[in-house]
């Protein structure tokens, strides 16, 4: 994510690197390569000049930081002008409707329909609400066949009526329904158009009038950078919406949809689309996306996603498994898939500080772990639960029935040993012993 813009603003900090103080020479030149880079990222020139002209005030200013070498301060000016650009403070969404109404409107490709579903899905798994997809899309074939697609994905109703071709109709017809049938949330997906297209605009205008929603969500494909702002102005002069949904963040964005769009169009980003499965999405955190943009990791969002896996009697059955020497492939191939159910692994480790830059060339695939699973698969119920029974012959079956190496499957059975030994120990007093140990370095 943002991995060229991540780059170059490293780039441009480091030219402080080595200076005793902050002087007017080196904040400008540092400040040229910021600007510069933000330019390159598809930010408008206005907005990075006002961007860098801030900073450079703030760092000229400085006294209470004079303690801080110039680089950290000068990383900490942009992190928090970067913060504050992009929205400041996270926007929360109006769901105080009966039903909440949320309207979903932006070009067409920007990927309404599916992030109609993973905001429905959000909205059932996270905030325990009852949603309700409604197909408004009357032009684009096979549009309410995608929808009740991606409504049995997530198991949400989606109310369609194809044999009627007026859309203010289809979503007051869907609100009755809402209520009559117990769904305390209605989401409408439209049809996609173009800001130039008078009749369309005019269309989901005519919407938002009869059906007033508590929200009105433009969606936009984060690829298409400047033109992705100016189009959400277009939109916003005529729907006059409440935030901003950015799709597609998970692939080769240069960023300056999400840092210049709050500041063009004064409404707040409020979600964000970061891959392709139905739970890719986030709540837009202005001040975490600074710090993962400036290389800092999002530690934050790594550590909810574990607790969204986290299940406290599982965990429980484990420590007595670990106390009693139990813990098998069976255990460690759940943990695996806990893992896996917190999103990709490129995305994961881009949470890490420092992870994303040391690994920014190396391809992670999301199926990592598919020659692991592929082995402990080839065991048979003992083997995984007794590792100790794999001898020489059955590594050699257990190879051939992974299509994998009896030395992949002898380096799995090393690692797995290891893991069990530093579990035993944390679980017991090696914990405190570990503790006191590096307290005694000190």
């Amino acid at each position: 994510m943002f991995d060229s813009l991540s780059d170059k603003l490293d780039n441009a900090l480091h030219i402080l690197k080595g200076h005793g103080q902050i002087t007017e020479v080196n904040v400008a030149e540092t400040l040229k390569e910021v600007r510069r880079a933000l330019v390159d990222a598809d930010v408008n020139y206005k907005i990075a000049k006002e961007f860098t002209t801030t900073v450079k005030e703030k760092a000229m200013g400085q006294d209470v930081l004079t303690a801080l070498k110039p680089g950290q301060m000068m990383v900490k000016l942009v992190k928090d002008e970067l913060t504050e650009l992009m929205g400041g403070e996270a926007a929360g969404i109006d769901l105080s409707g009966k039903p909440s109404v949320i309207l979903m409107a932006g070009l067409q490709g920007s990927g309404k329909t599916t992030f109609s579903g993973k905001l429905a899905n959000y909205l059932k798994t996270k905030k325990s609400k009852n949603p309700l997809l409604v197909a408004c899309d009357v032009y684009r074939p096979a549009a309410i066949n995608q929808l009740q697609i991606v409504g049995e994905q997530i198991g949400v109703a989606v109310f369609s009526d194809e044999g009627n071709q007026d859309p203010v109709n289809i979503s007051q017809a869907a609100i009755a329904f809402a209520k009559q049938n117990g769904h305390d949330v209605v989401i409408i997906d439209t049809a996609g158009r173009l800001a130039v297209d008078e009749a369309m605009m005019t269309e989901i205008a005519n919407i938002h009038v009869a059906i007033k929603p508590n929200e009105t969500l433009f969606v936009v494909d984060s690829m298409t950078g400047q033109d992705a702002v100016n189009t959400a102005k277009a939109f916003n002069d005529r729907l006059n919406f409440d935030g901003v949904i950015l799709t597609k963040l998970d692939g080769d964005t240069r960023g300056g949809a999400a840092i210049s769009i709050k500041s063009v169009v004064k409404k707040p980003i409020k979600f964000i689309g970061t891959g392709e499965k139905m739970d890719a999405i986030d709540v837009f955190y202005p001040s975490r996306m600074a710090d993962r943009i400036l290389g800092m990791g999002d530690v934050v969002s790594l550590v909810e996603r574990a607790q969204e896996q986290y299940d406290e009697e599982e965990a429980r059955k484990l420590q007595k498994k670990i106390a009693k020497d139990q813990f098998g492939f069976d255990d460690f191939l759940t943990q695996l898939h806990q893992i896996k159910k917190m999103g990709s692994m490129k995305d994961l480790m881009g949470m890490i500080p420092g992870a994303g830059k040391m690994l920014k060339d190396v391809d992670i695939d999301d199926d990592a772990f598919k020659h692991v699973e592929a082995i402990i698969y080839s065991m048979t119920q003992a083997e995984r639960s007794t590792p100790v029974l794999i001898n020489a012959s059955r590594k050699k079956r257990i190879a051939k029935g992974s299509g994998t190496s009896v030395q992949q499957v002898n380096q799995l059975l090393k690692q797995f040993g290891q893991m069990g030994k530093m579990m035993k120990m944390m679980q017991g007093g090696g914990g405190r012993k570990m503790m006191q140990m590096m307290k005694g370095m000190k």
